[in-house]
């Protein structure tokens, strides 16, 4: 494990990349033996850094939440990151590529806590009865380390590569349509591109939330009213690039837009 001084100066490298736009090199090839608990502690430092320089906690993020995603990363649970305000955009939003590293978009659902959410023993049934409503989401993935060779235990630390989010569409309570068969189409520049259903996050995208209270429990923390959970992706990540336009159809649930400029 890392000692004290040497997660905050990887955390203060991830602000400083925020900043630059450049890529730090890979914390694993630099320090062999780190460790889930030492990417979280950088994470966590990194967080506190936001809070300071006026940043506002919004939500949190939950990623590898598929089968395919955990098996390609040699892990057994998901990883998951937190949300400031200034990350999130409503749909037709026009956004700066240039802020972001290894641009990538995911299709998602957002929860929208009505009621706190808590550990130790939450249950799907306990999150869709915290939960205000449910509504499609993007999220923008952005690599603030090297990308070759990257491992989980890098990626968590760069707040699980969570660049920003896109919220719209039509949102809808969470019992009032079954959530493990949305579905959505995702385009770029009027091509598809990717297609999924929230099936594949876990069964049902609801059961990320869940392991997300359970998980932060153990660090003494939980999930407030009004909070932003994105539950996972269920489709591939598809790359943007400058002049890019992004549109995600989810049927009855409604559409998202953006541009890349």
């Amino acid at each position: 494990m890392m000692d004290d001084a040497t997660r905050t100066a990887i955390a203060d490298e991830l602000v400083e990349a925020e900043k630059t736009g450049v890529p730090i090199p890979l914390i694993t090839a630099r320090y062999p033996g780190m460790t889930v608990e030492d990417s979280y502690a950088i994470q966590g430092i990194w967080k506190q850094r936001g809070i300071d320089a006026g940043r506002r906690l919004v939500g949190r993020k939950i990623g590898l939440t598929s089968k395919v995603m955990q098996v390609a990363t040699g892990i057994t649970e998901p990883d998951y990151g937190i949300i400031f305000d200034d990350m999130v955009y409503e749909t037709g939003s026009v956004i700066d590529i240039d802020q972001f590293i290894n641009t990538r978009i995911e299709v998602e659902l957002a929860f929208v806590l009505g009621k706190p959410l808590s550990g130790p023993h939450a249950t799907i049934t306990d999150v869709l009865d915290a939960t205000a409503y449910v509504m499609p989401a993007l999220e923008i993935l952005s690599a603030h380390i090297e990308m070759e060779g990257r491992t989980i235990v890098d990626t968590i630390s760069d707040n699980a590569a969570m660049g920003a989010m896109v919220i719209g569409g039509n949102p809808v309570k969470p019992t009032d349509v079954d959530l493990r068969w949305i579905s959505a189409l995702l385009y770029r520049n009027e091509t598809i591109e990717e297609s999924g259903v929230a099936a594949a996050v876990l069964n049902h995208p609801a059961a990320g939330v869940h392991w997300l209270a359970n998980k932060i429990h153990a660090h003494g923390d939980s999930m407030a009213a009004g909070e932003i959970i994105l539950a996972g992706s269920f489709t591939r990540p598809m790359w943007v690039y400058k002049g890019d336009t992004v549109h995600a159809d989810y049927g009855p649930l409604g559409s998202i837009t953006c541009q890349f400029v």
